[in-house]
């Protein structure tokens, strides 16, 4: 008796932010790869099929990508990490200490903050 069958792989390869075509957001994408590969007795030989898709993180929808265009599409995702993804530190001006040595760093909910108590936080919903 020969135990035969497939198996599907996804393997997520970037994130990218592109328009939905379904629900027109500038929302992240992940490009994902399906590989289904034929087994023999439960072990994984060689991959028949591979697929490229899009999932938009927003509404959910995948869309089918053709492998040249997801070549590209994850080129252009390794370009902009290079380029430090387009945000550099300290541009968040809610993140902790971004605004010059300030306690707080301009976030109304952070720690700290100026004309406090010593103990006090400037979080109200922190105990």
């Amino acid at each position: 008796m020969i135990i035969f069958g497939t198996k599907g792989y996804i393997y997520q390869l970037a994130i990218l932010t592109l328009v939905c075509g379904q629900c027109g957001n500038p929302s992240a994408h992940t490009l994902r790869k399906r590989v289904s590969k034929f087994t023999l007795f439960f072990v994984p030989l060689f991959p028949y099929s591979t697929k490229h898709y899009t999932q938009c993180t927003f509404c959910g929808v995948e869309h089918q990508v053709p492998n040249e265009q997801a070549e590209q599409l994850l080129a252009q995702s390794a370009t902009q990490a290079q380029q430090g993804g387009g945000q550099q530190h300290g541009a968040n001006p809610f993140a902790q200490g971004a605004q010059g040595g300030q306690a707080g760093g301009g976030n109304p909910f952070g720690q700290g903050g100026q004309g406090q108590q010593p103990g006090q936080s400037g979080n109200p919903y922190q105990h």
